[in-house]
């Protein structure tokens, strides 16, 4: 397995002779580097860090047990499995190491065969791990980070299923985009969309929401699933992302009217906060994982009622969150859907 050879194990011993066998047995195979205590063993991973360590536990000065506690204190070496080897065989001995984060145990004296045989299935497993956090980590690109990792944790399962929630929807969409791109090239347009987006979802992420999907420059983001804090609290975050988005677009058109890109960005955005269907929806072999339900036509409908610069929430969010904002209240407006129009608040800040 060619990206098994690419791998560098760290040997930890205080007897040459151990440390003999052991990097005769693994140096065809994979870089093996040596140290015979626990000060040079941790200076070793500090320096280089290897991907797999046998560790020995019975050293002079700092045991194997402590060494495997330091590393896994360390988050850029709690993930480097350790393989304790030791002529201590008891079972509290394993238990205490296997509870320290060590991935396994062999006791001295080993069989050259069962290191070997060790060694490559916890790389293996190593290897297989990296490329998963590696496919998480696109799949993010594309899918909502938040529906990822829930995803990944076994929080949520690729079947068609849906469920009502309290779910705060928040929209929002760049003022007269078209008009402003008309005279930009293509490059400069996806340059600029690029950015707008990269700095947004920054601000999502921070917040915790869920981002639903781009359409065009529009942005659809809901909060209170796959995780809630509760209605409260997620509005409140929604609300805040708003205000904050508000800014970074202001702060945007600075840099690039700094480059000589004489576009004023302003975006509108609204947030209704209500029951809504969410899930998994279409085919077996192709799914989109989205809400539907009239708060988000009304989230809709309310962004596109906003004037340039300015975030409209409706009633049932403010009732959750006024103590905690700053706004006042505006003309009602007629949504679809729904019987009676719909009272806004139109929100400037934070209290």
């Amino acid at each position: 397995m060619e990206e098994l050879s690419n791998c560098t194990v760290l040997v930890v011993d205080d007897t040459e002779a151990n440390i003999d066998v052991l990097v005769e047995a693994l140096d065809s195979v994979y870089e093996v580097s040596v140290a015979m205590d626990g000060e040079s063993a941790l200076e070793v991973v500090n320096t280089d860090p290897p991907d797999l360590i046998l560790l020995d536990v019975m050293m002079p000065g700092i045991d194997g047990y402590e060494v495997c506690r330091r590393l896994k204190s360390r988050s850029k070496t709690r993930n480097i499995p350790i393989i304790f080897i030791t002529a201590m065989s008891e079972i509290e001995n394993k238990t205490k190491g296997l509870e320290l984060g060590a991935v396994d145990y062999i006791t001295k004296p080993f069989e050259v065969a069962e290191v070997k045989a060790r060694v490559k299935t916890h790389l293996s497993l190593m290897i297989a791990n990296k490329k998963l956090q590696q496919l998480s980590s696109q799949l993010s690109k594309y899918v909502s980070s938040e529906v990822t990792q829930s995803i990944m944790d076994g929080k949520t399962e690729a079947i068609i299923k849906s469920s009502r929630k309290m779910l705060s929807v928040f929209f929002s969409d760049i003022v007269g985009f078209s008009r402003k791109t008309d005279l930009l090239e293509p490059e400069d347009i996806t340059l600029l969309l690029n950015k707008y987006f990269d700095r947004m979802e920054s601000i999502i992420r921070k917040y915790n929401g869920t981002l639903d999907k781009y359409m065009g420059d529009s942005i659809m983001v809901f909060f209170g699933d796959p995780s809630t804090k509760g209605a409260k609290e997620d509005a409140l975050s929604c609300v805040k992302m708003a205000i904050e988005m508000q800014k970074q677009v202001h702060d945007l058109s600075g840099e690039w009217d700094e480059h000589g890109m004489d576009i004023t960005l302003q975006i509108r955005a609204g947030i209704f906060t209500g029951y809504c269907t969410v899930g998994n929806f279409g085919s077996e072999d192709q799914m989109d994982y989205t809400i539907i339900g009239n708060p988000v036509n009304a989230a809709s409908r309310l962004e596109s009622a906003a004037s340039p610069g300015e975030t409209l929430i409706s009633h049932d969010t403010w009732t959750l969150i006024n103590e905690h904002v700053e706004g006042k209240e505006k003309n009602a407006i007629v949504v679809k859907g729904f019987h009676e129009p719909l009272r806004v608040y139109k929100v400037s800040g934070i209290k």
